[in-house]
């Protein structure tokens, strides 16, 4: 007769164990045993998510402080007048950014892949764009203006993209959806800030040091965007398999949760032409480049939301405070709306079309000036779809 198994409390036969050994041979680890054990795993890696959440507010600062939509703001205090322009020369200057953006993205984030160093190459990419903000400030022509906003896309082309690929190889997909809508919530609280900086430095220091109101605009915010860019360099971790502010079993433990989540490490991944090719020829990428695309010129609206608010008849300065309340509504809209699209069972339709569908209604309802500044907070809002898609594609 067998006698019940008892267990055992011989510290050789323990050891044995937890070294994955038995007198009759071999046998296979627990998976956590590394880490000390399932709870002692997921303790370390509420650490190493804290760690890692920490470092990474830093591209959310940066993008609050991102430059493409001062001119827009410049617009009220005199920009056409004093470089000249005429006709659809203003339209062109907005839309040349996208121009050097749309054309950078894809070599500048293979660029980053292959020298894998985004504490260095994002910082530097923000601190050549603080300085062509700061030119655009000593611009006197169409043409100069038009040169410095070209560059300007090319090198903002870096962030976006940039650190949505750094976020993947640190989160793992059910952590990413929420890193992406924060991420982007940092831009529209820069058109909100924006607005109320504009709005200061715009009635505060028109014609100091010679300089017009507009130029100091440019001046100032490119100087802001410089500073985070030498306080990022300090900040920003690189992958997870060269980070060195993760002691070796936090490092350790981040390249297991990506293993485990995408079925390999950043150190694994495949070479850069491979990954293009892959996508170049998976037609859902396309189908998602034309749902982005269509998503982004309805979007578009935010180039001219000083403008939009200008008609309401109020002066300049109030004309830009009236900006900061409707970006303030949409960035918690759409916190809100991303964090729901990642509950109910990872729902992502509804979440998506919802705030298009009303945005369109605020579209509708702009028609007329007296509901106008309500049409801009719903309009405003429409970007919790943009960002749920972004999310989902992450």
């Amino acid at each position: 007769m067998f006698s019940p198994a008892v267990p055992t409390t011989d510290p050789a036969s323990l050891e044995r164990r937890e070294s994955g050994d038995t007198p009759s041979g071999p046998i296979l680890k627990q998976p956590d045993a590394e880490f000390g054990g399932t709870l002692a795993r997921a303790k370390l890696e509420r650490r190493l998510l804290w760690k890692i959440d920490l470092r990474m507010s830093i591209l959310v600062l940066i993008y609050m402080y991102i430059d493409r939509n001062n001119a827009a703001a410049a617009r009220l205090r005199g920009l056409e007048k004093d470089l000249h322009l005429k006709g659809q020369q203003f339209p062109t200057l907005l839309s040349i950014l996208y121009v050097g953006y749309i054309i950078f993205q894809i070599p500048s984030n293979m660029f980053l892949n292959h020298i894998g160093k985004p504490s260095v190459y994002l910082p530097a990419s923000m601190l050549i764009w603080g300085c062509i903000s700061v030119l655009t400030g000593v611009t006197t022509n169409f043409t100069g203006a038009v040169v410095t906003r070209f560059f300007l896309g090319v090198v903002e082309a870096a962030f976006f993209p940039g650190a949505l690929f750094l976020l993947s190889k640190w989160y793992k997909r059910d952590e990413l959806g929420l890193r992406t809508a924060l991420l982007y919530c940092g831009s529209l609280i820069s058109n909100a800030f924006g607005s109320l900086i504009a709005a200061g430095v715009l009635n505060g220091m028109d014609d100091k040091l010679g300089h017009a109101a507009w130029r100091w605009l440019f001046y100032i915010e490119g100087a802001l965007t410089m500073f985070f860019a030498v306080v990022a360099i300090f900040i920003l971790p690189d992958f997870p398999s060269t980070s060195k502010f993760l002691s070796p079993l936090e490092r350790r433990l981040a390249e297991v949760r990506m293993a485990e989540d995408v079925g390999e490490t950043d150190s694994e991944s495949g070479g850069h032409l491979t990954g293009l090719i892959l996508a170049v020829t998976d037609w859902k990428v396309w189908w998602m480049a034309l749902a982005l695309t269509a998503m982004a010129i309805g979007l578009s609206f935010n180039q001219y939301f000083p403008t939009l608010a200008a008609t309401l008849g109020y002066s300049r300065t109030i004309t830009l405070l009236l900006c900061a309340p409707p970006w303030g509504f949409a960035t918690v809209i759409v916190f809100i709306v991303a964090r729901f699209g990642m509950g109910f069972g990872n729902e992502r339709f509804f979440h998506i079309i919802s705030p298009l569908s009303i945005g369109i209604v605020g579209f509708i309802i702009a028609l007329s000036v007296e509901p106008r500044y309500f049409a801009l907070f719903l309009m405003a809002q429409s970007y919790g779809g943009f960002i749920v898609f972004l999310s989902w594609i992450s």
